[in-house]
């Protein structure tokens, strides 16, 4: 702060605002601020390149610092013998005398004749230099605590962006889940819709075909009264015979036009609905820690082939090590989950899904009691894993299977993906108890001779 007295001015201004002694090196910075050479040295320790000025906080750049030469000249005459006489040391107000004492109890610096004062005589007095010396130490160590509130503030400004990066990511995870469950809700009213309307036409089929069942009877019985009319008109003389009435037969009853507009109708939301099913088909990857050495994955690992030899992988408790399976590598608890495995023209391989706990040591059960629900290829034999096999219709043996994973009905279907012709269904019920894992199989060398070892199974999501 400017005096009235200009050598006080001109002392206050070689003073270093931060050691508060005169200049002793002073460097200049950005912001036009000066302060001694080791005070802003020791005030910016541990700093990056980029610093704030002691006194108006402005940001500025270490590399800038300067000499100020004009300053450091200007302390020298500050400090010289002529202004100390013009100037004066700082006197006691009362006695005119220098104070060089600092009364420990008063807190305030005094002369030689106050120390004699009936006022201070009782109290502790220390030369006026070792109180400036503790209270500087006072005043450094105030100065380390806040440059440690400085870092800490940093700190928690750098991950309170990181935390709200972290907010940004969840608020959309939450929209993402929240829109996907309105579409479940949705397909899943679509569903009870068609199958209300499923039934409706079942009895409306019903309701026909016994309808129709009546007429045919009916025609039948005509027919025979008329067979055994004309059986014993054929017996009467020429002249009767021409003389007889021809019979008439009626047409079948065919089913009416506003039923097969219903039908239609039913079977174009059908395949709208398998269309939609489509595009919210799982992501599934295989999991190489599960994969058994002899089996080979791709690098995108959404494919899996059986190699000549076993490969040197670690026998870890998470992979089959007799029956060459693999899991896929995310699991499902709840929900809804669709995915595709091209199994091409391959004649020996499996299909399906998997408890996390399904076996993996030794001969496993490839069956619901053993965690596994599947469908099968072995050479000519089609045929589901159920506890006893199930054999399947080989009308058409399917290259791209589309498996549908339902956990909260505890159901899972297999599709031919190529013609959507429903291939087999474990009951709702059946698959319950934990997390599921795609699963699927190919025989190994030692199982028979005669193998296709080139057969290749590849995960295709939409």
């Amino acid at each position: 702060m400017a005096t009235d007295n200009p050598v006080e001015s001109l002392q206050e201004e070689a003073t270093c605002p931060i050691c508060l002694e005169y200049f002793k090196d002073p460097l200049i910075i950005d912001c036009g601020h000066n302060f001694c050479r080791a005070c802003i040295a020791q005030c910016w320790e541990g700093s990056a390149t980029a610093a704030s000025c002691p006194q108006c906080r402005e940001t500025v750049q270490q590399g800038n610092l300067r000499p100020n030469r004009q300053l450091a000249n200007m302390v020298e005459i500050a400090k010289g013998p002529s202004l100390q006489a013009a100037g004066g040391e700082k006197v006691c107000g009362e006695h005119q005398a220098a104070l060089i004492l600092f009364c420990e109890k008063d807190q305030t610096p005094i002369c030689v004749i106050c120390n004699r004062s009936r006022a201070h005589r009782a109290h502790k007095m220390v030369p006026i230099e070792e109180a400036a010396q503790e209270y500087k130490g006072k005043i450094q160590a105030g100065l380390k605590t806040l440059r440690e509130d400085r870092e800490k503030l940093l700190g928690f400004k750098e991950t309170g962006e990181e935390k709200c990066q972290e907010y940004l990511v969840e608020k959309e995870r939450q929209k993402i889940v929240a829109e996907f469950q309105q579409l479940r809700q949705f397909l899943e009213e679509q569903e009870r819709l068609l199958l209300a309307q499923l039934e409706k036409l079942d009895k409306a089929f019903v309701r026909i075909q016994n309808g129709k069942l009546t007429k045919l009877s009916e025609e039948i019985s005509r027919l025979s009264e008329l067979i055994s009319e004309l059986e014993g008109t054929c017996q009467k003389p020429a002249s009767e015979i021409l003389q007889s009435e021809k019979g008439k037969f009626q047409q079948p009853v065919k089913i009416s036009p506003k039923l097969k507009v219903r039908l239609s109708d039913f079977s174009q939301k059908t395949v709208a609905l398998m269309k939609t099913l489509r595009k919210i088909k799982a992501n599934v990857t295989l999991d190489p820690d599960t994969a058994h050495p002899q089996l080979v994955l791709s690098e995108d690992r959404k494919s899996v082939s059986l190699g000549d030899t076993c490969q040197d992988l670690p026998n870890n408790p998470e992979r089959f090590d007799s029956w060459a399976c693999v899991l896929g590598y995310k699991g499902f608890t709840s929900g809804r989950h669709c995915w595709e495995v091209q199994v091409g023209a391959g004649r020996h391989w499996a299909v399906g899904v998997a408890r996390e706990s399904v076996g993996r040591k030794g001969r496993i059960s490839r069956s619901p009691e053993g965690g596994i629900w599947a469908v099968q290829r072995w050479g000519g034999q089609y045929e589901a894993l159920t506890s006893a096999v199930t054999p399947l219709p080989r009308r058409q043996v399917p290259t791209r299977i589309r498996v549908c994973l339902d956990c909260d009905r505890g159901h899972v279907t297999f599709i031919n993906a190529v013609d959507e012709a429903p291939i087999f269904t474990f009951p709702p019920g059946s698959v319950l108890g934990e997390r599921i894992r795609p699963w699927l199989w190919t025989p190994t060398r030692k199982c028979r001779t005669g193998i296709n070892l080139q057969t290749e199974h590849q995960i295709r999501p939409e």
